[in-house]
């Protein structure tokens, strides 16, 4: 039975040595490829005084060094921390100092921002660096190279853990400026994990992208729900993100079988990867996960392939995975964003109202999770933790409160109306920024729009917009919007750009947004 995350690579490793694990580029890792290398590299640091729970960060771009490091990290028996190469160094210090980064998985690449991290994190005892050399060692802390891991036996560590030891952190954005740092066990991952293999016929024939970034939740399906079955992992480099033809040339070239992406890639090789009907027979499954799937694009993409199954997968980093919905058949273009779906298995969801009392169907509320996804809470903030992952209101366990309204269906699904902290006030009437969004996506011209609440001390906030159109001007898309939303939800002003700035996870940077507007 595999409990924690590197069983899945070891039980592979043994069932299908030479089968493909990882591809990046021209080089391949075979599963007892990736099994012997990630063991030369925990035994590495366990040599060099890594002890159970230790921190390790992987401060890498998306490779086969930074997934060896992963499964090095969980064998090694500790917790891995994946760092943003792309991020400032100020950042990436702050994070490595706030947990505690013991071991530093890196490469020359970063070397400038390594003496910065090592300022800020002084339980730093060595830079681990598997590849390449550097001109001038680095001062505090050790420098162990390829040469050290090569002396290490590639035989498992055997480091005794449980499922309800961390596993990884994952830094998000605060709401203080601050990331924090979410805390996830092997059972917080693997309940989602081991449902998808099962819900989507995961098997080792099948070639899965790598598109997330690794400081990305979504990761966690590409690296352990293929690792479960043996399958092969393409992973899609950052370069590549942004250009939709070289994914669909990835897809193609290599028979992709199944694909996780955000909405807004999706979207963009609905716009620019000139898809035909028909297009990508090997794909099967597309999954999408982390924003709403503007739903013209969502249908356009379901019909140029019709063989492909799609499914909305929603949660916030704090629960992973949580609640799924397959798509049955392509939405009407102007019709309403597409369901966020019930609770997978070993998850429970409810709807909860002001006063902590359930909400009944067709009733707006926050949801509520509780089960084996949910974090173990917030590194080093108890009072963040105690905020959001409560006691149960209906029973003896702990909930996490996610933010989010939603509204059960009749038929037993959820449908996403925003966030509790994106309802805002103007003109005493209350407005989700959501429904803006989803009344300008709605028109056939606009690729992707963000809707803005910009403080005003006579009105509380003012509206504005900002999207992506073709051959639109402001006064066609108010009217456009006017029959959809009432008078007091129209934008006062709309910016029009080519693009939409977006976070290192692919979704849309709604702070840089609203930031551009204040200041303008």
């Amino acid at each position: 039975m595999n409990y924690l995350l590197h069983h899945g690579l070891e039980a592979s490793a043994r069932r299908s040595p030479n089968h493909p694990a990882l591809v990046v580029g021209d080089d391949i890792l075979t599963y007892a490829e990736l099994d012997a290398a990630a063991n030369r590299l925990a035994n590495l640091l366990i040599a060099r005084g890594m002890e159970p729970g230790d921190r390790v960060g992987i401060f890498l771009d998306k490779s086969l060094a930074a997934i060896t490091g992963i499964y090095a990290a969980l064998k090694a028996g500790g917790v891995y921390v994946p760092l943003d190469p792309a991020a400032p160094a100020s950042r990436i210090a702050y994070i490595a100092g706030n947990c505690n980064v013991k071991f530093l998985i890196s490469s020359p690449k970063e070397q400038d921002a390594w003496g910065e991290i090592a300022g800020a994190d002084e339980a730093l005892a060595a830079v681990v660096m598997p590849a390449g050399e550097v001109d001038e060692p680095i001062a505090g802390p050790a420098l162990l190279t390829a040469a050290d891991i090569a002396t290490m036996p590639d035989t498992s560590p055997g480091v005794g853990r449980i499922d309800q030891d961390l596993a990884l952190m994952l830094y998000t954005s605060g709401s203080t400026g601050a990331p924090k740092g979410v805390m996830l066990t092997h059972r917080n991952v693997l309940t989602f994990t081991q449902w998808a293999v099962v819900e989507y016929g995961l098997t080792g024939d099948d070639r899965l992208t790598q598109m997330a970034p690794l400081h990305f939740d979504l990761s966690t399906f590409d690296l352990y729900s293929s690792a479960e079955v043996g399958a092969t992992v393409y992973v899609v480099p950052r370069t590549s993100i942004m250009f939709p033809m070289q994914i669909k040339k990835l897809v193609e070239r290599h028979e992709i079988t199944v694909m996780y992406s955000v909405p807004s890639i999706l979207t963009m090789m609905v716009e620019r990867a000139k898809l035909d009907t028909g297009d990508l027979q090997s794909l099967r499954t597309i999954l999408f996960a982390g924003e709403v799937f503007p739903t013209k694009y969502l249908s356009r993409i379901m019909r140029l392939l019709p063989h492909v199954s799609f499914a909305n997968l929603y949660g916030p980093t704090e629960t992973n995975v949580c609640t799924a919905y397959t798509v049955p058949a392509p939405p009407d273009e102007d019709g309403p964003t597409i369901s966020i779906g019930s609770a997978i298995e070993n998850v429970e969801t409810f709807v909860v109202k002001e006063g902590q009392t359930i909400a009944a169907p067709g009733e707006v509320g926050e949801l509520y999770v509780r089960g084996g996804s949910v974090m173990a809470g917030y590194w080093g903030d108890e009072e963040k933790t105690a905020a959001s992952r409560i006691p149960n209101p209906f029973g003896a366990d702990v909930v996490y409160k996610t933010g989010d309204l939603v509204k059960e269906e009749p038929d037993g699904n959820y449908t996403f109306l925003g966030r509790r902290d994106a309802q805002i006030k103007s003109r005493g009437y209350r407005i989700e920024l959501g429904e803006i969004e989803a009344a300008l996506n709605a028109h056939p011209g606009v690729v992707e729009s963000v809707a803005a609440a910009i403080p005003d001390e006579k009105i509380t906030n003012r509206l504005e917009a900002v999207a992506v159109a073709t051959d639109l001007d402001q006064a066609t898309l108010l009217k456009f919007i006017a029959d959809r939303v009432p008078k007091y939800m129209l934008p006062e002003q709309i910016h029009f750009r080519e693009l939409l700035p977006k976070t290192s996870t692919g979704k849309i940077d709604r702070q840089s947004i609203q930031r551009e507007l204040e200041d303008q």
